[in-house]
């Protein structure tokens, strides 16, 4: 059987559900939810399979956004819309509700779904929507994290981590069960899609997921007592936000003790609407902290390139 690949799954970044949630706050989009009803096929398949969409699936009308194909646009006299899909949930955003009932009904006749209404729950993450803006949050994951860990009485800490901790990949004596540790990293990785305070910390004792140690793992037990004093805390688009890219960036000079790397650092913002971030190491290493700075303004630089033409598909 021949296989064909890409480089990345077909499925929305997180970013651009956090950006579409932006654009619906501010322009007042009515939001809602769809689910495919699959089956998951085990069998083998033996000889060539050659996939192309539906008939009908993609007018002359429908674009196809090239920043992501997970998501299409669809704008005709005054009305617009917008269609999201991760595997088989589907956003609509629209400013008219009968488009939305309209492409519903014709998805309906072609395979079967479930209509969930508004969007309130997508992914695991928790939607709410007032007057003055739509909240983002992920309580209900971060208590079962809690639960799970023995943590739901802890005491809470004020901070995730100290700001002048180093961790090294040799220091401490190694874990019994380092399991529990790569399925506790693995939770907190999920849940820095709607906590940028705690991206910095997880990012840190994600890189001794090989070979935990003591160390890392009473600095995970230190999030985990973090996140039980605010569980619900998340992220607020608010409507009288204005659609104004702005960025910022820094660097943390050598701030790997083994590999000598720095670590870049920046946020952007939708005009008071956190969108996207990143703490990630370095794949060089800087000579200065000037070249690490600049290091850092490119990847920010790279980022904003892509919301710009994914903005321009919107």
């Amino acid at each position: 059987m021949r296989v064909w690949t890409e480089t990345f799954s077909p499925v929305a970044k997180l970013t651009i559900v956090r950006c579409l949630l932006a654009l619906a706050a501010i322009n007042n989009w009515d939001l809602h939810q769809l689910d495919v009803n699959n089956a998951f096929l085990h069998g083998d398949l033996d000889g060539e399979v050659f996939m192309k969409p539906p008939p009908g699936f993609i007018s002359k009308e429908d674009t196809r956004s090239k920043s992501d194909y997970s998501l299409f646009t669809k704008s005709k006299c005054s009305s617009f819309m917008a269609l999201l899909v991760y595997v088989d949930d589907i956003v609509l955003a629209s400013n008219d509700k009968q488009v939305i009932k309209e492409l519903t009904a014709f998805l309906h006749t072609h395979f079967k779904l479930k209509d969930l209404g508004s969007l309130k729950f997508f992914l695991g993450l928790e939607i709410a929507r007032s007057s003055i803006g739509i909240s983002l949050c992920q309580q209900k994951f971060a208590l079962d994290i809690l639960t799970d860990t023995g943590h739901l009485a802890a005491k809470p800490s004020a901070f995730p981590m100290e700001s002048n901790a180093k961790f090294s990949a040799l220091d401490g004596v190694l874990l019994e069960d380092p399991q529990s540790y790569r399925r506790l990293i693995g939770r907190l990785l999920y849940l820095t899609i709607t906590r940028p305070d705690l991206t910095y910390a997880v990012h840190t004792l994600s890189q001794f997921m090989q070979a935990p140690r003591k160390p890392h793992l009473d600095a995970a037990h230190r999030i985990l007592r973090y996140i039980k004093a605010a569980p619900g805390q998340g992220l607020f688009f608010p409507t009288s936000s204005s659609c104004h890219l702005k960025a910022f960036c820094d660097s943390d000079w050598v701030g790997c003790p083994d590999t000598r790397k720095s670590l870049t650092g920046f946020c952007v913002f939708l005009g008071d609407s956190l969108i996207s971030w990143k703490s990630k190491k370095q794949t060089t290493v800087s000579r200065s902290s000037a070249e690490a700075e600049y290091r850092s303004m490119a990847a920010v630089c790279c980022e904003l390139t892509w919301l710009l033409h994914l903005l321009q598909d919107f």
